[in-house]
């Protein structure tokens, strides 16, 4: 079976703040497959990776690219069993590099990179997703310390802002019955969650895990459940497009 993430960049001037999907990852059969998409070409400010300078070719590998392993916490660390258990992962039965990137998102606060899964229907048809609170360093006092109270199962709000002066598509997480900006949904799940709230009758977001002793980034793992609309396909604009020829461009596996 097919595993695929994208990889996004975003800009480093903070004066032009760009983000976008450059280059697909995938896994099969035994072997990882990377290859540059439209966003390579149009985003501003990116430059391929390096020993990865060709956009046209699909690059192949038995063992997943440094490029990603780096972004995955070594299994001889000691806090490596509660690294999984912070993204809702069993320790005894591990999840393969891709379903734990497509968690974590592979962030480093060193580059601009991440990682995400291109949305497919679950069994049931509907939506449904599992990330990682964006943001929580940036929220005030008060914020933080309504982190720390929060528990598993608590439901939150999903609050757009489109008169954010960064990015207008953003997406807001708060309390369901408080006015405190907790963080930020991921950038990748911003489009799907507009459209979603304008085709769906419920869009819901839930606290999966509280992990009190992990960095901010991992801190609060949330589940979003929605329905899946007729004729709704994510992830299929221009940038997401492959580059080199004869590559499919199907989420699905």
């Amino acid at each position: 079976m097919k595993q695929a993430l994208f990889v996004a960049w975003r800009t480093q001037d903070p004066d032009n703040p760009a983000w976008g999907p450059i280059g697909r990852l995938e896994y099969e059969n035994g072997t990882y497959r990377f290859f540059y998409t439209e966003g390579a070409r149009t985003l501003p400010g990116f430059y391929p990776f390096f020993r990865m300078e060709d956009l046209d070719i699909v690059y192949e590998s038995d063992e997943l690219p440094p490029l990603f392993s780096n972004r995955l916490l070594s299994k001889s660390r000691p806090e490596y069993e509660a690294y999984l258990s912070w993204s809702g992962f069993d320790y005894k039965n591990p999840p393969g590099p891709i379903q734990l990137l497509a968690v974590t998102q592979g962030q480093r606060q060193t580059d601009a990179i991440e990682v995400f899964p291109c949305p497919v229907p679950d069994e049931g048809g509907c939506y449904l997703n599992r990330f990682f609170i964006h943001g929580i360093r940036y929220s005030d006092d008060a914020g933080k310390a309504y982190v720390k109270r929060m528990k598993a199962e608590e439901q939150l709000r999903l609050v757009p802002e489109p008169e954010n002066p960064v990015d207008p598509q953003a997406v807001a997480i708060y309390p369901m019955n408080d006015d405190m900006r907790l963080g930020y949904a991921p950038r990748y799940l911003a489009h799907d969650i507009l459209h979603l709230e304008g085709n769906c009758n419920v869009v819901e977001l839930f606290v999966q895990r509280i992990n009190s002793d992990a960095p901010l980034q991992q801190r609060v793992l949330c589940r979003m459940n929605a329905c899946w609309p007729p004729g709704f396909e994510p992830c299929q604009s221009e940038a997401f497009q492959p580059i080199p020829k004869g590559v499919s461009a199907n989420c699905e596996a």
